[in-house]
């Protein structure tokens, strides 16, 4: 944290002083946006709600790239790895920058040491949602029938080393339960084979299922958030259903490469904050479920320390096997 926040603040008071040689005239060709999973999932959709508003703002357009794979951690590489000039920026979230780290230690990235937070944009809960096939309509009642099924419930979610993983995990563990879970390349591919039946339940942010559980076609059983979800009002907590403490929440937001100009992070970060302002993004956002966040670039950074601080934990006390 100490490294960040001095290398943020000193970046910033330069910005102050030297916008001249890249604030003024950047942007000066479309920008791409990173977000490390497939079309379809909760990331896409915020991702595209800030893209599409800060492209106004900026007057170039952020063009969304989606590159999913490995819990995120391949679409998180590459913009690593990226030109750090400001026009390649990564969709950050928790799963790829708090959780992910603690699953493949050599992925290839470091998000502390090779990204320089640009600013939050905003937090969503997850679900636990089942097809309504699966005859369980409490966490009390999955939890039974877990113990009377040891290790014969699947649950999916968006990758290995998602937060979605890990919160299936953490569940199991306060619960005294057994979950197997099955992991896909994304949000969306988790919601075809929910709706298909092809798995029972899921664990997946509120973004990706709201609609299919307004409808009908999905059973929520509990958000992950430590209140109820506006979208979703009638659905209990985690807590709520007799787990204490539990919470598991995206936090998203937007990083560049270690090495974007200060006066470019200073640019984006006024953006970004600007777009979670105006009422539009506020509403698009409260019917995905996501609560708008602004922060600074060091709140940022403070936060991602800290979930990272939290689902190191997580990992190591359930027992999760860590990737070699």
């Amino acid at each position: 944290m100490s490294r960040w926040k001095t290398a943020i603040l000193a970046g910033l008071a330069l910005a102050v002083t030297f916008v001249p040689a890249h604030g003024q005239t950047y942007p000066e060709r479309p920008i791409t946006l990173i977000i490390p999973f497939p079309p379809g999932g909760s990331t896409t959709i915020v991702g595209r709600i800030i893209a599409d508003k800060m492209s106004e703002t900026l007057g170039q357009q952020i063009v969304v790239d989606n590159r999913g794979g490995a819990g995120g951690t391949i679409g998180t590489r590459a913009a690593a790895k990226s030109t750090p000039d400001g026009y390649t920026i990564l969709f950050g979230y928790t799963g790829t920058l708090a959780v992910a780290p603690s699953f493949y230690p050599n992925g290839g990235y470091d998000p502390r040491k090779d990204f320089v937070p640009i600013g939050r944009i905003g937090m969503a809960p997850s679900t636990v949602v089942v097809h309504p096939s699966f005859q369980v309509r409490t966490i009390a009642e999955l939890i039974a029938y877990a113990k009377a099924n040891p290790g014969k419930v699947n649950y999916g979610s968006a990758g290995v080393g998602s937060l979605n993983h890990i919160a299936g995990e953490y569940l199991a563990a306060k619960a005294g339960i057994k979950l197997t879970h099955v992991p896909y390349k994304g949000s969306g591919p988790v919601m075809t084979d929910l709706l298909g039946g092809h798995i029972p339940l899921a664990f997946a942010p509120i973004p990706t299922v709201h609609s299919n559980v307004s409808s009908g076609l999905l059973r929520a059983l509990a958000v992950t958030s430590l209140k109820r979800s506006s979208l979703l009002p009638d659905v209990p907590t985690v807590v709520e259903s007799g787990i204490p403490n539990f919470e598991a929440v995206l936090r998203y937001g937007l990083v560049a490469p270690v090495g974007t100009p200060p006066a470019i992070i200073a640019r984006l970060n006024k953006e970004l904050n600007a777009a979670l302002a105006t009422d539009d993004v506020k509403k698009r956002l409260a019917v995905e479920g996501a609560e708008p966040l602004p922060s600074t670039p060091e709140e940022y950074a403070a936060d991602i320390d800290r979930e990272e601080t939290q689902w190191s934990k997580v990992v190591k006390d359930a027992g999760v096997k860590v990737e070699k």
